[in-house]
């Protein structure tokens, strides 16, 4: 085990780029869901039905919403401070993440505009990536780099 002065394993280089990396990838959804619950979509050329769609979201998806969003941006800024409580974080955002999904798959009527295979594979690519950053915080705090 690679120690500095007694104080635990040496910080990789990887979890600067993931935690960097993954801090930019969030970003966009506090964007996403900050000009939402701000009424700023309007400003953003979006056309009506999508407006009136994510406006729409009841109070307990739109909390599951910022469970994902906050959850996921919150891990990533941990995993840059080596905080163990990255894994808590990724944790509360798959939640987030499972409850907007019960939403969207079972109770929303999703405009004919957002049906589209490249909403699908985004919607992929958002589960893969905030599985994949639960499974890397786990992983780094059981190699004692996360405290």
């Amino acid at each position: 085990m690679n120690t500095i002065l007694g104080k635990g394993p040496k910080t990789p280089w990887h979890l600067w780029v993931v935690g960097i990396v993954s801090l930019l990838w969030n970003s966009g959804g506090v964007i996403s869901y900050s000009t939402t619950k701000l009424g700023m979509l309007e400003s953003m050329e979006m056309p009506s039905e999508q407006i009136a769609y994510f406006s729409s979201f009841p109070a307990w998806a739109s909390a599951f919403w910022a469970l994902g969003v906050w959850g996921c941006f919150a891990g990533s800024a941990l995993l840059l401070f080596r905080s163990g409580y990255a894994v808590t974080a990724f944790a509360i955002s798959i939640v987030g993440l499972i409850g907007v999904t019960v939403y969207q798959r079972l109770f929303a009527d999703i405009p004919e505009a957002l049906q589209t295979i490249g909403n699908d594979l985004f919607a992929a690519a958002i589960w893969v990536i905030t599985i994949g950053l639960f499974i890397y915080a786990t992983r780094m705090k059981r190699a004692g780099v996360l405290r």
